[in-house]
């Protein structure tokens, strides 16, 4: 491309004559013209100027056929870009997912159910509960194991529904657990501001990872860098953990709110993080933002997400949201409503988690039901059209 020093006032006939000789073929638009060259470049100039015999600098008036270096490097990079079209980035168009719909209401808890997990197998489930109950078993048949509120992390043996092994060293009460996928360690998060990495056989404890200065919130594992995955209050905490040399490499995120749940994507290197402000989605390995996904106005306590690109939000109201992970799309909204007998107030989602198949989603809830999800079969594209207007993409912020 060929830039433009602008000339006082030369004569037009000169520089057309000069222009022709050389090959260039000129063409008026508006005040300025368009010079089309033997070679297939164009020059636009904002007057009437002289093509120059050779590269260089030149004189005003003549067109440069080679850009100059140096000094005006960065004001003609300035200028050959301002002559590309410039396009606004627009949203990813949304995946179509067919919308969820509630088809089981499970009772028997007498408190608020405050967690729920599926076995390996996807044969049953587990949930505890506020009354100090675990139940565990399908749809159908519920076992249920007592349990007494204390700092101690307890592993049972379902056979013979008694305590095995005890992992003592919390100082506070424990909020998350999560096992390592091929390790046969855990992570535990604590009320006393660390998260603690357990040997599940030996019962020791193997990292202490400290530097919160509030509840450690959630924690989650995979088996690739980063391993360990935490929150409390308003940071995030990465720990890559070299488990036989005991060493552990900590980065720090800052975050305007508190962030109380994190949920992994099943296959891409991502996940998500939620705030009342925000839903987060981050990548692996060194914690990269990606995009927010806004408009779940609630204090978020729980994340899920299955192997169709579905991350499911619940809040502390009731509140359900159903987002596209990819294009960040909200694509249903759902309210709960308590069962018979419960306050208004009970409505919250303390917790969910997708079935092995992605199929079924279960959520513990603070009426003390558990309550199951699937899709709807009979929903197509045309019944259950994406209402979704493209947006001019904002910058990233945090």
């Amino acid at each position: 491309m060929a830039a433009v020093a602008a000339a006082p006032e030369p004569a037009a006939e000169s520089a057309t004559a000069a222009d022709e000789q050389m090959g260039y073929q000129t063409h008026s638009v508006g005040g300025g013209q368009v010079l089309n060259g033997p070679d297939g470049k164009l020059a636009i100039t904002g007057g009437i100027g002289g093509a120059a015999a050779g590269g260089g600098e030149g004189k005003k008036g003549e067109i440069l056929t080679v850009l100059p270096t140096g000094a005006r490097q960065k004001a003609e990079d300035n200028t050959t870009r301002a002559l590309l079209p410039s396009k606004a980035p627009m949203m990813v168009k949304p995946k179509w997912h067919a919308p969820w719909k509630l088809y089981r209401v499970i009772s028997g808890h007498t408190g608020w159910v405050r967690a729920v997990d599926v076995e390996p197998e996807n044969q049953w489930f587990a949930s505890g509960g506020a009354d100090r109950i675990i139940k565990y078993g399908n749809a159908h048949t519920v076992a249920h194991l007592a349990h007494r509120f204390s700092l101690q992390v307890k592993c049972w043996d379902l056979e013979y529904n008694k305590v095995i092994r005890h992992y003592h060293g919390h100082l506070s009460a424990v909020q998350a657990i999560a096992y390592h996928p091929t390790l046969d360690v855990l992570v535990t998060a604590a009320r006393d501001s660390t998260a603690r990495v357990w040997d599940m056989r030996t019962k020791a404890q193997i990292h202490c990872l400290g530097g919160h200065t509030n509840t450690v919130a959630d924690v989650i594992c995979q088996s690739a860098d980063p391993q360990v995955s935490y929150n409390s209050s308003a940071v995030f905490s990465f720990s890559p953990l070299i488990i036989f040399v005991n060493q552990s490499i900590n980065q720090y995120f800052p975050l305007q709110k508190s962030v109380r749940a994190l949920a992994l994507h099943p296959s891409l290197y991502m996940f998500a993080s939620a705030s009342p402000d925000n839903i987060k989605q981050w990548k692996c390995p060194n914690g990269e933002f990606i995009q927010n996904l806004p408009g779940h106005n609630a204090i978020v306590n729980s994340l899920a997400c299955n192997q169709d690109g579905v991350l499911v939000s619940g809040g502390d109201n009731g509140s359900m949201r159903f987002w596209d992970w990819k294009s960040g799309f909200c694509f249903q909204q759902e309210q709960v409503k308590p069962q018979p007998g419960s306050i208004d107030s009970e409505a919250g989602i303390y917790a969910m988690c997708f079935d092995k198949t992605g199929l079924r989603l279960i959520t513990a809830e603070a009426d003390k039901t558990i309550k199951m999800y699937k899709e709807d079969d009979t929903a197509t594209e045309e019944s259950h059209p994406i209402v979704w207007r493209p947006e001019i993409v904002k910058r990233k912020q945090y």
